[in-house]
């Protein structure tokens, strides 16, 4: 699923132009460090910010200098994916979101987008 998000990714440029589809890095957690997209990201130009497994580092490790080197990773953009994940955490706040009900994907986006706009009203202070 990691491709397919990557391909859904199109932000606006507010100065008009094309959408943007290439973000310039990927801050991830470990469940996303394999090698395919690890090299789909290579591929495309974008960093990854993604920590190694263990046991990946393990058998990287194990096999000596043909285990390759380690993958660069940068620890102090890694702590910006935090703020990711708290606004995850604030969109399961709404019932919709977190427990899935809808049974077609555009009406899930539609509730998760409905929760993103409020969220975003609340920071702006225009609601109680």
């Amino acid at each position: 699923m990691f491709a397919h998000v990557l391909e859904g990714i199109c932000v606006p440029r507010l100065a008009g132009g094309a959408h943007r589809t290439r973000p310039d890095e990927v801050r991830a957690d470990k469940a996303y460090s394999s090698r395919a997209n690890r090299e789909l990201l290579r591929s495309r130009g974008i960093k990854a910010v993604i920590p190694e497994k263990t046991d990946q580092a393990a058998n990287r490790v194990n096999k000596g200098r043909a285990g390759g080197r380690a993958p660069n990773f940068d620890p102090e953009s890694y702590k910006g994916r935090n703020v990711v994940a708290r606004a995850f955490n604030k969109a399961k706040q709404w019932r919709a979101v977190a427990t899935r009900y809808d049974k077609l994907a555009l009406t899930y986006r539609a509730g998760f987008l409905l929760a993103g706009i409020v969220e975003w009203l609340k920071l702006l202070g225009d609601m109680p």
